[in-house]
């Protein structure tokens, strides 16, 4: 095979196992120089992996040696060399997040998952959505809202009950985590350019954190996101449609 691959594994015995063999049967290229990056572990480390390593501007492969791997191709049990060749791309857009805190302060950071809020005390948190210069909502009361990605549908969002979404679709799931108020509103499809602002009521009886993937923000007081077009990796999956029939599957779980 002339892909250059580069190989990077979790901790854990089995991808650690699988590293080792790889490096032996095809090499190790630097990652600078390579054609793909391979992760080999579960979502979470493919996650910090397109973080880490996005900037590089190299395809991913990944290779599920964790529980779950629902981003990533299922087995080794055919030849890297056969399967990557036939691999198709997908590309996963990141969102972009502005924070400004109770103190003033700015924060920004980058999501391939999600970007969610929080209440921080046993009080609700209450929030005002906006969408594209619009109020949507004048005052959320839940434990927490948060916009998913197609990648991120399958995480956080699934368990909160928010919409799966097809990793090649344009949209965005806005979705409520515990709502009280209003009673009825389960969440909202959105265009993948819209721009969501969140403003948290009453900080200092209700104090919010903001979380994107794996940075935390804490009191924090307005929160812009949109699609980062910067910031997007591409991923290789096996050409037997295994991902497309997972997310088919994952909506018919009762």
């Amino acid at each position: 095979m002339d892909t250059k691959l580069h190989f990077i594994a979790s901790d854990t015995e089995d991808a650690q196992d699988a590293l080792r063999g790889l490096i032996d049967h095809y090499g190790q290229y630097d990652i600078d120089e390579c054609d793909i990056i391979v992760p080999l572990g579960g979502d979470g480390f493919l996650l910090e992996c397109l973080h880490k390593h996005h900037v590089h501007k190299k395809a991913f492969y990944g290779v599920n040696k964790g529980s779950e791997g629902f981003l990533l191709n299922q087995s080794l049990s055919e030849r890297l060399s056969e399967r990557i060749p036939r691999s198709h791309a997908i590309t996963l857009r990141a969102l972009t997040m502005k924070v400004v805190t109770t103190n003033g302060e700015t924060h920004e950071a980058y999501a391939f998952n999600e970007v969610a809020l929080f209440r921080q005390t046993r009080q609700t948190a209450h929030i005002k959505v906006t969408i594209d210069g619009i109020e949507r909502l004048e005052e959320l009361v839940a434990d927490g809202v948060m916009i998913a990605t197609p990648a991120g549908s399958t995480a956080y969002n699934l368990s909160a009950h928010g919409p799966i979404i097809p990793l090649n679709s344009p949209l965005l799931a806005l979705t409520p985590i515990s709502p009280f108020r209003p009673r009825r509103w389960n969440g909202a499809l959105l265009p993948e350019n819209a721009k969501v602002e969140f403003d948290v009521i009453d900080t200092k009886k209700r104090p919010t954190s903001v979380s994107a993937d794996f940075t935390e923000i804490r009191n924090i007081k307005h929160v812009h996101v949109c699609q980062c077009d910067d910031v997007k990796v591409k991923l290789l999956f096996d050409p037997d449609h295994a991902l497309e029939e997972r997310i088919m599957r994952e909506q018919f779980i009762v």
